[in-house]
């Protein structure tokens, strides 16, 4: 049994009257009344309540594998089997990861009526997600008291690097669309060399394209028409490094990365390209060579899921033998991981000359956004300009550093993280069509 804010307000009230009752003597026969009233009418509640149990059922609904830094919906069923009207709070005990306390939802329950109460979960870390048993605390419309009931329903969720931006990028890049309020749409760039059919020409065709022989033989203008190459081998490299652990609205740029590694997987193997993945840090981690059968997105997503960050530093010399050994025909290669300074770049810049020698080498690395926020702000003390200038001077060290990566012919795409699955999209889009892969 619980006793309700409505019952220390209706008892502290009449305690008021009783003090009341002191120097005014004749307030006191109604300070008398009130409180036989109230417990006369707090007996009333507890006796509707705790006479038999209340005929309520209670359970959980959610789909089994959430997706990461993605709202995943839960659904609370209730039904009130009773002849009894009931208002009920219900506290469902959330998986310690998201660290609520405070969640409870509140319904006003008719007899014999069901209701489907709905919300959303937003994790921000892979892994098993533990829900335990559902609380509902019932009250009678008099509202004095409430009884807790408990419907054991623990259950585990698995929380997967994020299945709903991958499906949502999905269409956008398969229709050469990725574009978002705020980023550059990509252009589609010449084409590429095998052929696939002999078309009509239609307002817009590369002229360049135009089979004159056909032509002559239809009497009217027919184009040669391109598709994309296919069997490309592409990789995806995760670094795991103690790098690549800082937090960005609660996601760790490592969690960006292995959400877009498996958007663009998804796209690759749409593309009739092979996808494969390797992660490394201070060791080689997963290893997965580029294939393009049915089953390789499901080992791609399992790989990910697995993985999880390292202290360490990144070995680059490591992360080279792994390649030379691991890939042996001339890929594209994604490379995401996180400069800080120059010094690091410095560091790795030999061993990204020899991979991009072999290779096609794509640097993804990362846009301190808190220290792009920190430059636009306004300032008024001299302590500010300081500050402010260190932060403008950081932010033009990262775009020097693309600079440095183009200077040597390796590709940069250096990106905010909210952005980061967009444009590597793009950049892969780009060199596809360019016929570089």
């Amino acid at each position: 049994m619980y006793l309700t804010n409505r019952f220390f307000w209706l008892f502290g009230g009449i305690a008021a009257f009783f003090a009341l009752a002191f120097p005014f003597g004749i307030l006191l026969p109604l300070a008398k009344t009130l409180f036989v009233a109230a417990l006369v009418l707090t007996a009333t509640d507890m006796a509707l309540l705790f006479r038999r149990k209340p005929a309520l059922q209670c359970r959980r609904i959610l789909h089994p594998v959430f997706s990461l830094s993605d709202p995943n919906p839960v659904k609370l069923y209730i039904e009130n089997q009773g002849n009894l009207h009931l208002n009920v709070a219900v506290a469902d005990e959330l998986p310690v990861q998201f660290q609520r306390r405070d969640f409870d939802i509140k319904i006003s329950l008719p007899p014999y009526k069901p209701y489907v109460a709905e919300h959303e979960l937003t994790p921000l870390s892979r892994g098993v997600y533990a829900f335990g048993n559902i609380n509902v605390f019932a009250a009678t419309r008099i509202g004095l008291a409430e009884r807790r009931l408990v419907f054991q329903q623990p259950e585990e969720v698995s929380v997967y690097p994020s299945i709903v931006q991958m499906k949502r990028y999905e269409l956008r890049a398969m229709r050469h669309i990725a574009h978002e309020t705020g980023i550059k749409k990509m252009r589609r760039i010449g084409h590429s060399y095998e052929f696939e059919q002999i078309k009509n020409y239609v307002q817009g065709d590369d002229y360049r394209s135009v089979n004159w022989k056909a032509s002559s033989r239809r009497a009217a203008l027919m184009v040669n028409q391109y598709e994309d190459e296919r069997s490309q081998q592409v990789y995806c490299i995760v670094d795991k490094s103690r790098a690549m652990k800082m937090p960005f609205e609660g996601l760790s740029l490592m969690d960006y990365a292995i959400n877009t590694a498996l958007a663009i997987s998804n796209i690759i193997l749409k593309k009739q390209d092979k996808a494969g993945l390797l992660t490394f840090s201070n060791v080689i981690g997963a290893t997965l060579k580029a294939e393009r059968d049915t089953g390789q997105l499901t080992r791609i997503l399992e790989s990910l899921y697995r993985e999880k960050e390292r202290p360490g530093e990144s070995n680059y010399e490591l992360l080279y033998e792994a390649v030379r050994r691991l890939i042996g025909a001339r890929s594209l290669l994604l490379l995401f991981t996180n400069f800080e300074s120059t010094y690091a770049l410095e560091r790795a810049l030999p061993t990204l000359r020899r991979l991009n020698r072999f290779h096609l080498l794509v640097v993804v690395f990362f846009e301190n956004t808190e220290i792009r926020r920190l430059a636009q702000e306004e300032v008024d003390t001299t302590a500010d300009i300081y500050r402010q200038t260190v932060a403008r001077q950081f932010l033009q060290e990262k775009k020097e550093m693309v600079y440095k990566l183009r200077q040597y012919g390796i590709q940069a795409i250096l990106t905010k993280p909210q952005d980061l699955t967009l444009n590597t999209i793009n950049k892969y889009l780009e060199l596809k069509s360019r016929g570089l892969i």
